[in-house]
C-alpha cells in the first residue's frame, strides 16, 4: 500500500508541480462527495486564470466633475493608467511627480494633512484592501455535506421505503424504516455541516493575521508605522530591503533601488528604478537600495489587487498527509464496493433462492419489493461505512485546531502542510540575532584612536573630552550619513530613532556623545548610497563635504573593513599608517570583544577624487579606520532551555550567523548549541570544502560564522539530499528567501523579518523567539501523531463493520447492522471519532521521542498491530453473538432476532466507544492520562453514549431496536470495555517501527 501511494499519491510538502497536482485527483476521480473531498485543496483552474491575467493597457482620460468638487485635480483611472502603463508621457504632461502630488493635494516631505479630505479620498480613490470572497453561509455547507452521493442513494432508498411501506402497511406503521434513514441522513449532514462550517470560520481568521503588514509612512509631517490597508494616495511611504510595495506609487528619491517584478509580470530580472524610471508597481519586491514613495493608486484598482482577487480562490496546496489519506480513502472506497455488491448480490439471491422453495418466485408482495430494499440500503450504508470520508478531513480538522492554537503560542501558520512536516523535523538551521538574542543593541565597548574605552551613560560626557576633536566628528559624521536608520522628533516633540537594532544602536551611541542627527545630515550632501546586504557584509556611502570636496565612508564586518584599510587614526588624532603592530593590535581587540559575545563593528573613511560619479561603485580599498565598537546582544532567555528540548526531541540545531566566528561561538556555547564533539567553521573555508570534505564534515557543523546566504543554501541542501534530514530553517533577510525556499519548512521572523523572507516562509515566529519554534514542532508532532490515532481508530472499525455485514449476509442470508444502524456507527467513527482523537493537545513526552524523518511510514507496524488485533477480538465477539446469541440470553419467540441484533449493535457501538480511548495511545499502557483536559474528547464521548441509550431505549421503531434489559446493558457494555484490556495487552507485543 504504502509504494501505491508513494507512486500515485506522492506530493511534495511543496512546490508541486500542477501536473502532480492534477494526477492524484485524477485518480481520486469517482468520490463519495467530491465538495467535501475536495474543499481545502488548491483550485487549479482559479490559478490557470490568474496566470494569464497580467497587464492592463492604459486608458484615455478626461478628468471627472466629482474629482474637481472633491478638491482634487486627477482621477484614480487616470493615476492607474500612468504607472500601470509606465506612461512617461502622461506623467511629464501632469508636471511628473510634484506635479501629481499638488493635483493629489500631498506634500513630498510632509505627506498627507488635510484629516477632513480623508473620507473624500477614500471615496474618490478607494481604499487599500482587495476584495474578499464572501464567507459562506451555514446553509451552503449543508447543502455541500448532502451532495454525498451515497446519501443521495439512501434518500432515495427511504422515499420508495416510505412509498411503498405506507402502501402496504398503512401510516405510521409502514413509515417507520423510511423516516428511520432520513432522520439519520439530516443527522449526519448537520453534524458535518456544523464541523466543516467551524473549520472555515478558523481559516478566515488565520488569513486575516497572514494579511497583517505595517510599513513606514510620513503623514502629517510625521514618520510613523502604519497598516498597508491604511494608505491612501498622496501618502508617502519608506521603502528598504525586503519590503514588499504596498501600493502603486511613484519614485520620490532614493538610492540603488532594484525592484523584483517576478510576482506580476513573470520577468525575474530586476528592475532599476529612479527618476528616469519613476514607477512602482504593488505586490513587487525591493531587492536592493532604498526609497520614498509616493502612494498614486489602492486597493483593487492596482494590477496586484485584481491579480490577488482571482488568486484567493486558488486556494491553498495540499499537504501530503492529506494526499496519502485520500490515497487511503480510494483503496479502501474500492474495497467497500466490491463487498457491497457481493453482499447485496448473495442477500437477493438468499431471497430468489427462498422464493424458489416456497415456489412463490413468480408471485412478489410490497413485503418483498421492501426487503429488497432493505438489502439494497445495506449494501449501500457498507459503502458509506467503508469509505473513510472523514480521513483527508482529519487531516484538515486536526490542522486547523492547531493552527488556531498555534497562533496564541505566537506561530502564524502560512501553508497548512508545514504543520505535519515540521513535526517530522531532524534538524533546526537557526539565525543568531533576533532568534537567539534579544535583538535588543546597545555599543558597550569601543575602541577608537586605538584606545579601548566601555561606554556607559555616565560617562558618556568624558568620552567627547578623551578623543580628539577632528575624530570625534568624523565617528560622528560616518554614524548619522553611513546608516539605514533616522532619528526624526516624534508627536510628543521627543527624539525617537527609527531602523535596525544594530542601526539604532550606533545612532544611539552617536547622540550620546554629543552627536546632532539633524544638523549633521543638512550639513553634507549624499551622493550615493550602497546598503548593507549579506553577502558584501558591508555598508558605504559617498557625501559631499560643505567645504567641498568628496569623502566615502563604509562600515561592517570588522575583518573585512580592516582588511580594507592602510591607516588609522592614532590617539593623538594624526593620521598613521598600518602597520603590523596596529594590525595585530585591532585584531586583538576585535577578539576580545566577540569572544565577550559582543557584535563588532569597523568603522573607516576615505577621501575621493573629484572625478567619483554616482554610476560608478563605492571604492573597496585605501581605507583609514576610525574605530571599533562592540555591540552586546544578550540571549534570550529560556533559550538554553530549548535547545535542551531539541536535542531529547532528537532535532540538531545549527546555528548560522553572518557574524563574527568568535562572537557565534561564545553565544551558542551560552546557548547549548556547541559542544565538545561540535565544529564551528567559517563561510569562506565551508566553501572551499570538496564533497568528500562536506560528507564528513556537515554532520558536525554546529555553528556556522560569516556565512553568506550562498553557504546557507549549501548547508540546507546537503542536509536534505545526502543525509536525508527533515530541515527548518530561520530567516528574517531578503537574502534568505533561497534557503527557506529549499528548507523543508522556512520559518521567518514576524518582527525583524522582511515581507520577502515572510512570503518564502511557511511559518512566521510572530515574537522572533526560538523557543516559539521548539513550540512549532511540538504543535507539528502533535498534529502527526493525532491522525495516526484517528487512521488506527478507523480503519479497525471499516473492517469490523465490512466482515460483520459481509460474512454474515453470506453464511445466514441477512445483515445484522440496518442502514440506520451503520449510517449512526458511521458518524461515531467519521466525524464525532476526527474531533476527538484529532484535537488531542500536545503532551510534554512527544518531545521525548525521536522524531519521524523522511522516511518513516505514516500507517506503521505498531498501527497495524493494534487495528488487526482489535478488529479480530471485535469480530470474534460479535460472530459469537450471532451465531449463540440466542442461547446465552434464552431467548425466543417473534421477538428474539430483533433483540437479538440490537445486543450486537449496542455491543458494536460499545466497542467503538472504549476503542476510542484506548486509540489516544498507540504504545503506552496509560490512556486516560490528560483526558479530562480535553473537553472535546469527553463531550464527543459523552454524547455518542446518551445518544446510544435513546437510539435503543426510545427509537426502537426508527433504528430497528428493541429496549433492552439491564443485564443485557451491562453484557454490551462489559464486551466493550473488554477491548480495553485486549488493547493494553496488544501494546505490549513487540513489533518494527516501520
Amino acid at each position: 500500500m504504502e509504494s501505491y501511494l508513494n507512486e500515485n499519491f506522492g506530493v511534495k510538502p511543496k512546490g508541486s508541480s500542477e501536473e502532480v497536482l492534477q494526477r492524484w485527483r485524477k485518480l481520486c476521480g469517482v468520490v463519495k462527495n467530491p465538495k467535501r473531498r475536495f474543499r481545502f485543496t488548491a483550485n487549479l483552474s482559479k490559478r490557470y486564470e490568474a496566470a494569464a491575467m497580467r497587464r492592463v493597457s492604459p486608458s484615455d482620460y478626461a478628468v471627472p466633475e466629482e474629482v474637481k468638487a472633491a478638491g482634487f485635480q486627477i482621477c484614480a483611472d487616470e493615476l492607474g493608467s500612468i504607472v500601470e502603463g509606465h506612461d512617461l508621457k502622461k506623467l511629464k504632461f501632469h508636471g511628473s511627480v510634484a506635479g501629481i502630488a499638488e493635483k493629489l493635494s500631498t506634500s513630498t516631505s510632509n505627506g498627507l494633512n488635510d484629516t477632513d479630505l480623508f473620507k473624500k479620498r477614500k471615496e474618490i480613490y478607494g481604499i487599500n484592501k482587495f476584495s474578499e470572497t464572501q464567507l459562506r453561509s451555514f446553509w451552503i455547507f449543508v447543502w455541500e455535506a448532502l451532495q454525498d452521493m451515497t446519501l443521495i442513494i439512501l434518500a432515495f432508498c427511504a422515499l420508495v421505503s416510505l412509498i411503498v411501506g405506507i402502501a402496504t402497511e398503512g401510516w405510521p406503521k409502514g413509515a417507520h424504516d423510511g423516516l428511520g434513514i432520513v432522520a439519520s441522513i439530516l443527522l449526519v449532514v448537520f453534524v458535518t455541516a456544523t464541523s466543516d462550517y467551524r473549520q472555515s470560520l478558523q481559516f478566515k481568521d488565520l488569513d486575516k493575521e497572514k494579511k497583517k503588514i505595517a510599513i513606514q509612512v510620513t503623514r502629517n509631517g510625521y514618520r510613523q508605522k502604519m497598516s498597508i490597508y491604511d494608505l491612501l494616495p498622496g501618502d508617502i511611504v519608506h521603502l528598504g530591503i525586503g519590503d514588499q510595495v504596498p501600493a502603486d506609487g511613484l519614485f520620490i528619491s532614493g538610492f540603488s533601488v532594484l525592484i523584483d517584478e517576478s510576482s506580476l509580470t513573470g520577468e525575474s530580472e530586476p528592475v532599476m528604478v529612479n527618476i528616469e524610471n519613476p514607477f512602482l508597481l504593488s505586490g513587487t519586491k525591493v531587492q536592493d537600495g532604498s526609497c520614498k514613495m509616493m502612494v498614486t493608486t489602492v486597493g483593487m484598482k492596482t494590477q496586484w489587487g485584481k491579480l490577488m482577487a482571482t488568486l484567493v480562490e486558488g486556494g491553498d496546496d495540499e499537504t501530503p498527509l492529506q494526499v496519502k489519506l485520500n490515497g487511503v480513502a480510494t483503496i479502501i472506497g474500492k474495497i467497500g464496493l466490491f463487498f457491497a455488491i457481493v453482499t447485496f448480490a448473495v442477500l437477493v439471491q438468499g431471497l430468489f433462492a427462498r422464493k424458489l422453495k416456497d415456489n412463490t418466485h413468480w408471485i412478489w408482495s410490497g413485503d418483498d419489493a421492501l426487503e429488497m430494499l432493505e438489502y439494497f440500503a445495506v449494501a449501500v450504508t457498507i459503502v458509506v461505512v467503508a469509505v473513510p470520508e472523514g480521513l483527508p478531513l482529519a487531516v484538515t480538522l486536526s490542522l486547523a485546531f492547531a493552527m488556531k492554537k498555534m497562533m496564541n503560542d505566537k506561530a502564524l501558520v502560512r501553508h497548512l502542510a508545514a504543520c505535519e512536516t515540521m513535526g517530522s523535523s531532524t534538524t533546526i538551521c537557526s539565525d543568531k540575532t533576533g532568534t537567539l538574542t534579544t535583538n535588543h543593541m546597545t555599543v558597550v565597548k569601543s575602541c577608537i584612536c586605538m584606545t579601548v574605552r566601555e561606554v556607559k551613560p555616565s560617562n558618556a560626557s568624558n568620552f567627547g573630552s578623551e578623543i580628539p576633536q577632528s575624530a570625534l566628528k568624523l565617528l560622528v559624521q560616518s554614524i548619522f550619513n553611513n546608516t539605514g536608520g533616522e532619528v526624526v522628533i516624534n508627536k510628543e516633540g521627543k527624539l525617537e530613532i527609527l531602523g535596525t537594532p544594530t542601526e539604532s544602536a550606533l545612532l544611539d551611541f552617536a547622540l550620546l556623545i554629543g552627536g546632532d542627527f539633524q544638523s549633521e545630515r543638512q550639513s553634507a550632501k549624499l551622493v550615493k548610497v550602497e546598503p548593507f546586504n549579506s553577502v558584501k557584509k558591508r555598508m558605504g556611502v559617498v557625501l559631499e563635504l560643505p567645504e567641498g570636496g568628496l569623502r566615502a565612508h563604509c562600515k561592517g564586518a570588522s575583518e573585512i573593513i580592516l582588511a580594507n584599510c592602510d591607516k588609522v587614526i592614532a590617539s593623538n588624532g594624526e593620521i598613521v599608517p598600518l602597520d603590523e603592530d596596529s594590525i595585530k593590535h585591532l585584531n586583538v581587540t576585535i577578539n576580545q570583544f566577540a569572544s565577550e559575545a559582543l557584535r563588532t563593528l569597523c568603522l573607516a573613511y576615505m577621501e575621493v577624487e573629484n572625478g567619483f560619479s554616482p554610476e560608478n561603485p563605492i571604492p573597496v580599498s585605501g581605507y583609514t579606520c576610525i574605530g571599533i565598537v562592540g555591540i552586546k546582544d544578550p540571549v534570550r532567555p529560556g533559550v538554553k532551555e530549548s535547545v535542551a528540548i531539541c536535542r531529547s526531541a532528537g532535532i540538531t540545531v545549527r546555528m548560522v550567523t553572518g557574524d563574527n566566528i568568535h562572537t557565534a561561538k561564545a553565544i551558542a556555547r551560552e546557548c547549548g548549541i556547541l559542544t565538545d564533539e561540535g565544529i564551528a567553521i567559517e563561510g569562506p573555508d565551508f566553501r572551499e570544502k570538496s564533497e568528500e570534505e562536506l560528507q564528513k564534515l556537515i554532520p558536525k557543523i554546529q555553528v556556522m560564522a560569516r556565512s553568506s546566504p550562498l553557504d546557507k543554501h549549501t548547508l540546507v541542501k546537503h542536509l536534505r539530499t545526502t543525509f536525508d534530514e527533515v530541515v527548518a530553517v530561520t530567516g528574517d533577510g531578503t537574502n534568505d528567501a533561497p534557503a527557506l525556499h529549499e528548507a523543508d519548512i522556512g520559518l521567518a521572523m514576524g518582527i525583524a523579518g522582511t515581507e520577502v523572507a515572510k512570503e518564502s516562509a511557511d511559518v512566521i515566529i510572530l515574537d522572533d523567539n526560538f523557543s516559539t519554534i521548539v513550540t512549532v514542532a511540538k504543535w507539528g508532532r502533535s498534529v502527526y501523531i493525532n491522525i495516526q490515532k484517528f487512521v488506527q481508530f478507523q480503519l479497525t472499525v471499516n473492517i469490523v463493520a465490512l466482515i460483520v455485514n459481509f460474512s454474515s449476509a453470506c453464511l445466514t442470508g441477512n445483515a445484522p447492522l440496518t442502514a440506520v444502524q451503520l449510517l449512526w456507527v458511521n458518524m461515531i467513527m467519521d466525524t464525532l471519532g476526527a474531533l476527538a482523537l484529532a484535537t488531542e493537545p500536545p503532551n510534554e513526552d512527544l518531545m521525548k521521542r525521536s522524531p519521524v524523518g523522511r522516511r518513516g511510514s505514516f500507517i506503521s507496524n505498531v498501527m497495524w498491530r493494534n487495528i488487526l488485533g482489535q478488529s479480530l477480538y471485535q469480530f470474534i465477539v460479535i460472530w459469537y453473538l450471532q451465531a449463540e446469541g440466542k442461547a446465552i440470553f434464552h431467548l425466543d419467540g417473534p421477538g428474539s432476532d430483533l433483540i437479538l441484533n440490537t445486543l450486537i449493535f449496542n455491543s458494536f457501538v460499545f466497542c467503538q466507544v472504549f476503542n476510542e480511548i484506548s486509540s489516544r495511545e498507540m504504545e503506552k499502557l496509560d490512556v486516560f492520562k490528560g483526558i479530562l483536559e480535553n473537553y472535546v474528547f469527553v463531550a464527543v464521548l459523552s454524547s455518542t453514549v446518551i445518544f446510544q441509550i435513546i437510539i435503543v431505549e426510545f427509537l426502537g421503531t426508527f433504528a430497528n431496536t428493541s429496549p433492552l434489559t439491564l443485564a443485557q446493558w451491562f453484557l454490551s457494555i462489559f464486551i466493550g470495555f473488554l477491548g480495553m484490556p485486549i488493547a493494553a495487552a496488544l501494546k505490549l507485543i513487540p513489533v518494527g517501527s516501520t
